[in-house]
């Protein structure tokens, strides 16, 4: 029996709804234009990823001079309410034309709306779900010239080729940090490739290198490979913060755009981690004058405040709390800057792996606050460290948290050492207190809250599927065989997900002869999306259906199948 995803409901639609055109007169432009697209089914103007984003923009944007309108693009945006129980294996494939037509629309649409309107503005788009779609379709066809940012949330067209599996690459690029895309903001599945739609390539054209951004929530069915146990992280980029956190990039791209200064500062949660074994003795004065500076600063800016110190394991000194995020006030930083004493240190050593994993994982971080760990040390680190602790697991710590920025201030012989360990966790290494003192401000302004990615070296058994028997009856029915070792198969036509099933055989009525007819099968297994199978279904009028060579990924085979109703007679291979 063919099961209904009631959860995939914004993307799928048996309807479209012709809604008329707004005129958007000159007279009525703002210096930035911001365009929402919203997803399926979502009410114009009043949709929630509409008004999540409108707020989070107008929060900062009252902060300077220049004027803004806010738009949710005029287009059908189609939705169905309930896709109905499908009976057995069939599936209506004439139906499947309403999803199309109305991102068609929404790409006519937001083509006219920024070509041609606001000559003098410069505009923001984003878009949600089918609205993604909209945009990463579009940009090709954008006036470039006119546009400051395009933001795509949960796109199922999304590209992105350091996610991608293959016999020589099992673990793909993305897992281990490498060749990221320069649009990829945040997509914590390093095995994210392509959306469950297909994708659009090049998913950034030329002109947009810089002005294009990606989001992908969790396990989103939609645009990522590993899957929740519903779609509950496609519909919660709200709830999740990713329109607020969309809002500190793009609201730094206007300020830079205009050349204005960006004075919007983020929620801040630092950790200030001193090293207090004996060869700190003579810096440690120093040291602890610039961590009272950069923790007044982020009191200041309403941000939150951690202090620790650590030394060696091997000396059976465990990091020690002087007051966390809860209980540091800058009364109670400064009373613990004043118990901190060096003592002990053998070898030259620390152990600040265990230290910073141990800390990082027992602070309650503020969710969207931006994280940073700064470590004041003379000395390395152990590699693992006494109790195990590897730096990868710190950087996997760090990231998965959002990533936890770390800093290490320390001196010019150690910063080869630490090179790796800031990298990975979007930190860099201070050389000297005088530069420690310049990046408290560049410290306290990042605004990059959530990671591009997490990072995973696990390789995955993905589902596989393939067609492997094409066949018409004398009902006129379309019937198509499935190889897979999948336990469930998102069946997709036109874009308009129909439905899964588990069965092996899948019938096809009424296929219309109009429409391109690209079939697409996607297999789940063990709440991991493997790659889809496709298949361009052509009608040739009256005659019988031929079957090529087995589709394969780069160039899916084309089916040619009789035009319903009038066959003339009984086919089959």
């Amino acid at each position: 029996m063919i099961k209904k995803i009631l959860s995939i409901l914004t993307i799928a639609s048996m309807l479209a709804v012709n809604l008329p055109n707004k005129v958007f007169a000159e007279a009525g432009c703002a210096d930035v234009e911001f365009v929402f697209v919203r997803g399926s089914g979502e009410v114009q103007d009043y949709g929630e990823s509409f008004l999540a984003f409108k707020e989070a923009m107008a929060e900062k944007m009252s902060a300077i001079s220049l004027t803004t309108n806010f738009r949710d693009l005029d287009y059908p945006a189609v939705s169905v309410a309930d896709i109905g129980v499908l009976t057995e294996a069939f599936f209506s494939g004439g139906s499947s034309g309403a999803f199309g037509e109305s991102v068609d629309a929404g790409v006519a649409e937001l083509k006219r709306v920024v070509n041609t309107t606001c000559s003098s503005s410069k505009f923001v788009l984003a878009g949600y779900s089918q609205g993604a779609m909209v945009i990463s379709k579009s940009l090709p066809e954008l006036n470039t010239n006119k546009i400051i940012y395009a933001a795509t949330f949960g796109d199922p067209k999304i590209f992105l080729p350091e996610g991608e599996i293959n016999l020589l690459n099992l673990v793909p690029a993305a897992c281990y940090n490498r060749d990221l895309s320069d649009y990829r903001r945040y997509v914590p599945d390093c095995y994210a490739y392509e959306g469950i739609l297909g994708s659009y390539r090049p998913y950034e054209p030329e002109d947009f290198i810089g002005k294009l951004g990606a989001w992908c929530n969790g396990k989103d069915i939609m645009c990522s490979r590993f899957l929740g146990v519903n779609i509950e992280d496609h519909v919660s980029y709200v709830s999740d913060g990713l329109y607020e956190d969309a809002s500190r990039y793009i609201f730094d791209k206007i300020t830079t755009a205009f050349g204005i200064e960006n004075t919007y500062y983020s929620p801040h949660d630092t950790v200030i981690l001193i090293d207090s074994t004996g060869s700190m003795s003579w810096l440690i004065d120093q040291y602890k004058q610039r961590a009272i500076d950069f923790a007044t600063q982020t009191f200041n800016l309403g941000g939150r405040v951690a202090l620790y110190d650590y030394r060696d394991l091997k000396e059976l000194y465990e990091p020690h709390k002087y007051c966390d995020f809860d209980t540091c006030t800058p009364e109670t930083f400064q009373a613990g800057i004043d118990q901190i004493f060096t003592a002990d240190g053998g070898d030259a050593p620390e152990s600040l792996l265990s230290a910073a994993f141990h800390i990082m994982n027992e602070l309650r971080w503020e969710q969207g606050a931006t994280k940073s760990l700064i470590v004041l040390t003379d000395a390395g680190y152990h590699m693992p460290d006494v109790d195990g602790v590897t730096l990868g697991d710190v950087v996997t710590l760090s990231r998965n948290i959002d990533p936890v920025n770390i800093y290490v201030v320390t001196n010019s012989d150690n910063r080869s050492k630490y090179t790796e360990l800031t990298d990975q966790t979007g930190g860099k290494v201070i050389l000297s207190t005088t530069d420690f003192e310049l990046t408290a401000n560049e410290i306290n302004s990042r605004y990059d809250s959530l990671p591009q990615v997490e990072l995973s070296n696990t390789e995955i058994n993905q589902p596989t599927i393939k067609i492997t028997n094409l066949w018409g009856d004398e009902e006129h029915n379309f019937h198509a065989a499935i190889d897979t070792n999948a336990t469930e198969i998102v069946v997709i036509l036109n874009d308009a997900i129909l439905g899964t099933t588990g069965k092996k055989e899948l019938v096809f009525r009424d296929i219309d002869p109009s429409l391109e007819n690209l079939l697409r099968l996607v297999p789940i297994k063990d709440g991991i999306r493997g790659d889809a199978t496709e298949v361009t279904l052509l009608t040739s009028g009256r005659g019988e259906a031929s079957i090529p060579l087995e589709p394969t990924a780069n160039e899916p085979a084309v089916f040619i199948i009789p035009l319903a109703p009038d066959t003339g007679g009984k086919w089959r291979h």
